[in-house]
């Protein structure tokens, strides 16, 4: 009677379906976590006594002068590049995100870094996204077809008197995905081989086979 043992996942092969959800989870966790990050920023700098730095910019200091929240608007991409194209700014997040939604849905198993970089880039498009279709500022101008993105997180650099640009949870999302994209590709083809699997015997067709 021949024994029938279950085949060893291949770690190349197609993801499973749990792994689909929980990856849907924890992007849909970080688009919130970036939402209500922007909402309650933003009530909170409304209200909250305003310090003004060196270089006249408005800003409550959090960690000494180096690390405080700011209010900031942005209409363009990182740095407000593309600001004066914001329909194709628009139609680029919307393919990124298609794009990436796909890679992370046919991500195979053992990857988990390359996984990860990815479900990070991809709810920060998201949020960001969100901020673009659905967040209308007050006094927001008629003429513009999209909303800005909301950042508040505001480093300065009181040596060089620079602010680098405000940013929000949705961009450090992306910029740790991109990191660890980098990192996956360094380390991606330094993974263990794959031992080759040795042929079954059936020992009922091949009878003269040792048994073990």
């Amino acid at each position: 009677m021949s024994s029938s043992t279950p085949e060893p996942l291949d770690p190349l092969g197609p993801p499973s379906r749990s792994r689909h959800g929980l990856c849907l989870l924890a992007a849909v966790g970080l688009v919130a976590l970036d939402l209500w990050s922007k909402s309650a920023a933003f009530e909170f700098l409304a209200e909250a006594t305003l310090v003004r730095d060196d270089t006249g910019h408005d800003r409550y200091p959090l960690v000494g002068n180096w690390l405080g929240m700011m209010r900031n608007l942005n209409y363009g991409a990182a740095f407000g590049q593309l600001k004066g194209i914001p329909t194709a700014l628009v139609g680029l997040r919307a393919v990124a995100i298609v794009v990436l939604g796909v890679l992370v849905f046919r991500a195979p198993r053992k990857q988990a870094l390359y996984l990860s970089a990815l479900v990070l880039i991809l709810a920060g498009a998201m949020g960001n996204l969100y901020d673009n279709l659905f967040y209308r500022p007050i006094g927001h101008e008629t003429g513009r077809p999209f909303g800005p993105v909301r950042d508040f997180i505001d480093v300065y650099f009181s040596g060089l008197r620079w602010h680098f640009p405000t940013f929000n949870v949705a961009d450090s999302c992306i910029t740790v995905g991109a990191v660890l994209l980098l990192l996956s590709g360094l380390v991606g083809g330094k993974g263990e081989e794959i031992p080759e699997r040795e042929p079954e015997v059936d020992l009922e067709s091949d009878p003269e086979a040792p048994i073990t």
